[in-house]
């Protein structure tokens, strides 16, 4: 007798899952997100007396560039621009070049008690930095640096979180290249510098942006270190336009603008970079 013939189904194939509620969500997350923005730009154009109206206007009644005469009037930009640009070029080169050195000895160049010394720099992320202000400004004090661009970077050289995301960078890299490399008869460092360090280009230029940020926006250890007034960033500036009695918000927000220009274009060459460094840093597992 001949067999039966078994007829087989076709895979059903899988219905595609519509997207447009998530496209949807993330509207109107970015609508929210850059609503302030806007009304930073509008609020620039406008009055004093527009700014406190109650109900708001949204527009101006006539466009005005007077805040930004004023923000310049009032605040020495330039002055303040440079020793900003100064405390940024000096801190991100100095922690990017601290943590990444111990980030590749974490990762690569295991040594007896790595495990507890590294606890240890994970623990220091969860003590707030205010308790490290008074052992910092006695150091600058006992070394005479006061009212000094140093003053402003040499805290931020050493940095626990820079470090932790060096050292996730470089555990993530395969093992095979540095093998080979030393095979080759290259050194430590050489396998550092011209293998790993290549490779590790997105996380640092992630560090990058991150350290720019957080030293381009410091307010309280600038005011703390320079007593006398000399070698203050913009972020002081900006504060002392906010008055005990009131406050030219338009001229407010117009420096912050002019303020936020230079870390913008910073990140827009950079977000590349930025957003691959962070999805290759391991802080999801």
């Amino acid at each position: 007798m001949a067999e039966p013939v078994v007829r087989r189904r076709p895979p059903r194939r899988a219905k595609p899952v519509s997207t447009w509620p998530i496209h949807v969500v993330l509207s109107i997350a970015a609508t929210i997100m850059i609503v302030p923005f806007v009304w930073q730009i509008l609020t620039v154009f406008k009055t004093n007396s527009e700014v406190s109206r109650v109900p708001p206007t949204v527009l101006p009644a006539e466009f005005s560039l007077h805040s930004f005469e004023t923000f310049f009037s009032t605040v020495p930009f330039w002055s303040m621009f440079a020793v900003s640009v100064g405390s940024l070029v000096l801190r991100v080169a100095g922690q990017v070049a601290v943590a990444t050195l111990a980030g590749y000895a974490f990762a690569r160049m295991p040594f007896r008690g790595s495990g507890a010394l590294f606890g240890l720099f994970v623990a220091m992320l969860m003590v707030p930095s205010q308790l490290f202000l008074i052992g910092q400004y006695g150091l600058i004090r006992d070394l005479n640096l006061l009212d000094t661009l140093p003053a402003l970077a040499i805290p931020g050289l050493f940095s626990a979180f820079g470090t932790f995301l060096m050292r996730q960078a470089f555990l993530n890299m395969p093992k095979d290249y540095e093998e080979a490399a030393r095979l080759d008869g290259a050194n430590p460092f050489q396998v550092f510098w011209y293998v790993m360090l290549p490779m590790a280009r997105p996380m640092l230029a992630a560090l990058t942006v991150l350290t720019g940020l957080y030293s381009w926006n410091d307010l309280l250890w600038p005011l703390i270190v320079s007593p006398s007034g000399q070698n203050r960033p913009l972020p002081v500036g900006l504060a002392g336009l906010q008055g005990q009695f009131g406050t030219d918000y338009p001229t407010l927000m117009a420096g912050a603008l002019v303020c936020s220009i230079p870390l913008v274009i910073v990140f827009l060459l950079l977000q590349r970079q930025f957003f691959a460094g962070i999805a290759n840093s391991g802080l999801k597992g």
